[in-house]
Parts: structure tokens; sequence; C-alpha cells
């Protein structure tokens, strides 16, 4: 792993998801000293002098979102885990999930202190497997040895803990879609304000962060917020994990300290383009984010500003790398069709607009694409931008408007010679 692993302190193996072998390198010893030494606002402080980003996709600041709960207002709150990780490209919870479940669980406790929170919830995909079945059974150990339930570590400490499986909605991995189906509702997003640190879980404070996030929150109050800050840079502090996939030699997942120079990350440590082929492009952080051109992404670093610099973004960690030979038009396709199936329905540029681009794509690719279309699919992408619910319709513009700006001769191609420039039917454009 490039840099200095903060999330993830102990190797793999075919153990690492058990109690005993958590135990065995101190777990559970962070939550006996919160337990013993600290108040609730201690913890929430040191988590805010970390500089924790979120690790989802927004990058928000983890200590200002906790602060907006307040202490002692006779309400009850809630803590939810978001593991719906549906984001194309993207599989580094689900590592953590089969790896290091317990950790997880213990930064979910120590959380939950900090929130007064009573009972915390996992919401996780239901596609998952092989995770769901090392949680759950995380989940019993950890009931089994005193940590979830009244009196824990004979403190006055009690909170439950629930793991939810979702049905397979994309949608369901926004934050107010999450809430929704855990009420047993169609997950559809909610209209906010108000915000769901305001009403959110049956309508009371609520906090969700995603997994990878949640599970730092041990080793900062275990190490202190200044030991987190020393990785990284210093508006985004320590590291990040990136599942990498594409053409790439290594693909993975890797823990990456922010501020580490992203093409030695790519030729170095991820072994470079598969058969030896060159760069076009990747798309940094899931399908939602951003292409990055091979020249672009040459002077970049991992982290928050570089990214966002160059007009993308880390998202939620998933990097996949796309060799020269790929057809644009196809890729785009892919995604597009992606989007049209996921969209809830509930907002009409959404609903309406996730259709029409589809539609407009898939008759590129059938060779009866008008010149028009391209103009038309960033009208699409514009109208959707901030008029929808969640950012999901932002979203698939935000990979549209992307695409169009760096390969439109890719697209005009096309539609004027009925095929791609990459292979003459539709399984030779996609580069294996």
């Amino acid at each position: 792993m490039p840099g200095t692993p903060l999330l993830m302190t102990f190797p793999v193996t075919a153990t690492s998801h058990t109690l005993a072998d958590y135990r065995a390198r101190g777990g559970y010893a962070t939550l006996a000293k919160v337990l013993r030494e600290m108040e609730p606002q201690d913890v929430t402080k040191e988590v805010t002098a970390s500089g924790l980003l979120g690790h989802g996709g927004a990058a928000f600041p983890v200590g200002r979102k906790w602060a907006v709960v307040h202490l002692n207002d006779n309400q009850p709150h809630y803590l939810c885990a978001n593991a719906d990780e549906g984001e194309p490209g993207t599989f580094k919870d689900r590592w953590i999930l089969e790896h290091a479940p317990h950790l997880l669980l213990e930064s979910m406790l120590i959380s939950s202190y900090a929130l007064q929170v009573r009972n915390a919830f996992v919401y996780i995909r239901g596609e998952f497997d092989l995770p769901y079945r090392r949680l759950a059974a995380a989940v019993e150990e950890a009931y089994a040895a005193g940590y979830f339930g009244e009196r824990i570590l004979a403190s006055d400490f009690a909170c439950d803990i629930v793991v939810y499986r979702g049905a397979g909605s994309y949608v369901c991995g926004e934050a107010s879609g999450l809430i929704t189906s855990i009420e047993g509702k169609r997950g559809y997003p909610r209209n906010r304000p108000p915000r769901l640190t305001v009403k959110g879980l049956y309508q009371r404070p609520t906090v969700i962060n995603n997994v990878e996030t949640l599970s730092n929150v041990t080793g900062i109050i275990a190490n202190g917020a200044e030991a987190f800050k020393k990785v990284g840079v210093p508006k985004c502090p320590g590291t990040q994990l990136v599942s990498i996939s594409g053409h790439i030699n290594k693909p993975g997942v890797y823990e990456v300290e922010y501020g580490y120079p992203l093409k030695k990350f790519l030729y170095e440590d991820c072994g470079g383009i598969l058969d030896g082929g060159q760069l076009k492009c990747i798309i940094p952080g899931g399908i939602s984010t951003k292409v990055l051109t091979a020249a672009e992404c040459e002077p970049l670093t991992y982290d928050k500003a570089s990214l966002e610099g160059a007009g993308s973004s880390l998202g939620s960690g998933g990097m996949i790398v796309i060799a020269e030979g790929t057809c644009m038009v196809r890729l785009l396709q892919v995604m597009l069709r992606f989007y049209h199936h996921e969209s809830c329905g509930q907002c009409t540029p959404c609903r309406e607009g996730m259709g029409w681009m589809h539609r407009i794509i898939d008759r590129i690719v059938a060779g009866e694409g008008r010149r028009e279309d391209i103009e038309m699919l960033y009208r699409i992408s514009h109208a959707n931008d901030g008029t929808t619910i969640c950012g999901m319709g932002d979203a698939a513009g935000y990979a549209t408007v992307g695409i169009l700006n760096k390969y439109r001769d890719e697209f005009e191609y096309w539609i004027e010679h009925g095929r791609s420039r990459f292979g003459g039917n539709l399984e030779g454009a996609l580069h294996a």
C-alpha cells in the first residue's frame, strides 16, 4: 500500500474478520478507553480536529456533520453506516466488511457514544453475500462479548445495532433514500431542508456516514487527531481506500495517502496499463465523476484539491482505468443504460431524461445517429443539473458532459460513418 496506512493497521489473514483476531491486535481497547476517559463531546472534538472528510463521495467534513446533532435534547438519535456500495467501479467498503467488520463495529460504537445514539444501523447492499455473512457473524460475536446491549463494558452506555439488507436499488445509497428504505417505504430520496441531522430516520436527528469514513474513527481516537493529520495533505488528511479496476495490471483495493502522485500510483503500485497499452483516461471516483485524460493525470496528486482543480473529484474511491483503443461512445452507452435502469422515477427530469439519453445513445450506436443528438445530450444533461431531489440526475449529466467534452470527435465519427472508429461492429468497439 502506498503511504502510511491508518485505516488497515493489521494484515489480512483467513481469520482477520473474527473477534479473536481483532482483539489480538488491540481491538475494542479504544472503545474501553472512550467509555472510561472521555465525554461524548470530547470524541466529536477529536474527530473534528482530525479534519476527517467523508469517503462516500461528497468529502464533507465529518466533525461538522456530527456537530449539528444537539446532545441532551431529549430526542432519540440514530447512526447509520451506509454499506450500500452500488457505484460502478467502487468495491472498497466491501473489502472492509469482508476483512475487518469489527473495525467498523468498534468505530460505530465510539461514534454512537459521541452522538448519544441508542440504536444504530448498517444498511448493506442486498446483493452482498460474503460481506453480509461476515458482518452478521461479527455482530453476533460482539453481542456475545458484551460490546452491544445494555451497560457495555460495565458502563452506563447502551447501544444496539441492526444490519438491514437493501433490495438492490442504487438510489438507496443516497442518504435520504437509505433512510426511507429502513422505514419500510419505497426508497425515494427526500427533499431537504431539513437536514437529516435535524430530521432524519423516523424524523429524528440522524448521522449517516459511509463504511470507510466510520472505520477511521477508532484509529483517530486511539492515536489522536494530530497523528492522523501527519498523513496526507493539510486540507485533505489521512488516506483513502481506492478500488481500481479496468485496463490495469494489478486491480484491487489500495490504501493511498492523500497527496500521493497519481502517475506513480498507476504505473508503479498498480503495474501500469494492461498488456503494455497506453493510458487513454481514468474515471477517478466511480462513474459519477468526470473522466480525466492521460495528459491531465500526469501532474496530479491523489487528493481533493488536485482532482477538483482538474475538473473531477475523489468521488467514492472507485477508479476505472481506460486504455487507448476503448470506444468512449460504447462506454457512455453502458453508463447511461445503468442510470436509466436505476432511476427511481420520482423526479420527472431524471425519470424522463435518463430514458431519453439512453435512447439517443442507443440510436447512435445502432448507426442511426443524427448530428443534433450530441447537442441534445448536452441539453438534457444541463436540464437535469440541480432539478432532481437527489444527485443522480446531476451525476449522469456530469458523466455525459465530461465524456462529450473530451471525446466529441468519436461521437461525430460514429454518427457520420455508422460505426466506431475502433471497430466495424459492436462487439469490436469496446477494447478488450
